[in-house]
């Protein structure tokens, strides 16, 4: 299936039900409120960037759905269960089902690329040191990267074969939803696009459900089924891209049709045109 067949509007009867059901949710520090009545779904299959300005709270709202921070109110819940509801060890059954990566990619320095994907299959999955490290090599190859790669270590590789790296461990346990937070920051616009293409089509293979936070536009474009854009301390607008982008809102007006915006479009549009038909 490819990324054009999967986009559907948030007005579409026909949606799937949702990997993740967010309501109400409210997220403070102290005094400071970052997120109030806030709902959202992340629909099965698809992939949903997460996008609104500076102080919004989009890594925050990650975090809270990811166990990292505990909301100060409202109900996430994910593949059916409300997470409120579960004991410790039931969480961690439900959170070995997510997979994450972090925008620096968080890889162990000390270990090489295929002991860092290993490591959740050990620790997690219970498999012997030898196990892991061959399906570590299989998960590696996954995501693009050589045979040889496998015994090099985080210090001596590109941006994007880290990334590459830190998406191979984040799908070490085949995980039905991936968090992604900016994987594309830091990286050039060949690599970023190669990115884009790669989350897309394990998507596809794979069939897992993607809560993607970025700021990059062409990402958007490239993978995204839809937008959420956060603002006022909920979510203003969830929609195709198309949609989000004509909401007659000052912020989305100068996010999505400033320069950067009007040239990722663009982009996207010529990307498409230029596909062979099948």
């Amino acid at each position: 299936m490819s990324n054009e067949d999967h986009k559907t509007s948030s007005q579409d009867n026909a949606q799937p039900a949702p990997a993740i059901k967010v309501r109400n949710l409210e997220n403070r520090f102290g005094d400071h409120v970052v997120h109030e009545s806030l709902d959202l779904d992340l629909l099965s299959g698809e992939i949903l960037g997460v996008v609104g300005g500076s102080g919004t709270g989009k890594s925050v709202l990650l975090r809270s759905i990811v166990g990292l921070k505990r909301p100060n109110g409202g109900s996430v819940e994910v593949l059916g269960t409300n997470l409120s509801e579960l004991n410790d060890k039931e969480r961690s059954q439900i959170e070995r089902r997510f997979g994450v990566l972090f925008q620096q990619g968080a890889l162990f320095s000390s270990l090489n690329l295929q002991e860092n994907v290993a490591l959740p299959l050990i620790e997690h999955a219970k498999l012997a040191r030898e196990d892991a490290e061959r399906l570590a090599r299989v998960k590696l190859s996954l995501v693009g990267l050589e045979p040889e790669a496998a015994l090099q270590y985080p210090d001596s590789l590109s941006g994007g074969m880290i990334k590459r790296a830190a998406l191979a461990r984040a799908l070490a346990l085949d995980p039905d939803i991936l968090f992604l937070d900016e994987p594309t920051a830091g990286l050039d616009p060949i690599g970023a696009a190669a990115f884009d293409q790669l989350l897309v089509t394990l998507r596809d293979a794979l069939g897992f459900s993607v809560f993607l936070v970025t700021h990059d536009l062409d990402t958007l474009y490239a993978a995204c089924d839809r937008v959420a854009v956060l603002s006022q301390k909920r979510v203003l607008v969830v929609d195709t891209i198309d949609n989000v982008a004509q909401t007659d809102d000052e912020w989305i007006q100068d996010y999505f049709h400033g320069p950067r915006g009007r040239a990722a479009e663009q982009s996207a549009a010529t990307s498409s045109t230029s596909k062979p038909k099948e």
